[in-house]
């Protein structure tokens, strides 16, 4: 395989989801909280596509695809879902959302 080793893929991809999954627990803007998931999706996305190159299967990019199709659906109803808990308020946190809890 020319270029990077797939362990420097898998590095990257490793640190992007932990950057991912920190923003996710410290963060507490919904949407801060909605980037860092969306950096998590990406490290998957990276880790499938290295694999994918690696072994020579098309498996992994289908995954990534897939991954893609997923992000963007979450995205489009999490900014939704943010931005009609954002607009009576000034400011959003969190912790002290409860309109959606059941």
């Amino acid at each position: 395989m020319p270029g990077a080793p797939l362990e420097a893929y898998v590095a990257v991809a490793g640190i992007l989801f932990g950057i991912g999954a920190l923003g996710v627990m410290v963060r507490r803007s919904p949407l801060a909280m909605l980037m860092s998931v969306e950096v998590m999706w990406g490290a998957a996305s990276l880790a499938f596509i290295a694999f994918a190159r690696r072994y020579l299967d098309m498996s992994g990019h289908v995954l990534a695809f897939l991954v893609m199709t997923v992000a963007a659906a979450e995205v489009a109803i999490g900014l939704a879902l943010v931005v009609l808990i954002f607009r009576p308020r000034e400011k959003v946190d969190a912790d002290e959302i409860r309109e959606l809890s059941g």
